[in-house]
């Protein structure tokens, strides 16, 4: 059996206020571009900020 070709894609999630890359995700690029923007930990901040999808 062949396996199925997913149309998922891993991508970074990225500090919007340092730049560090801290998360690893896998979104759905069925639809197009995602426009995923999450509030997530930064360790480098020690607080909650705004990630965005970053691309390696």
């Amino acid at each position: 059996m062949a396996k199925k070709k997913s149309k998922r894609e891993y991508v970074w999630l990225e500090c919007k206020e340092c730049g560090q890359r801290n998360y690893r995700t896998t979104v759905n690029v069925a639809e197009g571009t995602p426009k995923l923007e999450l509030k997530k930990y930064c360790k480098s901040e020690r607080k909650h900020t705004a990630h965005k999808i970053r691309r390696k």
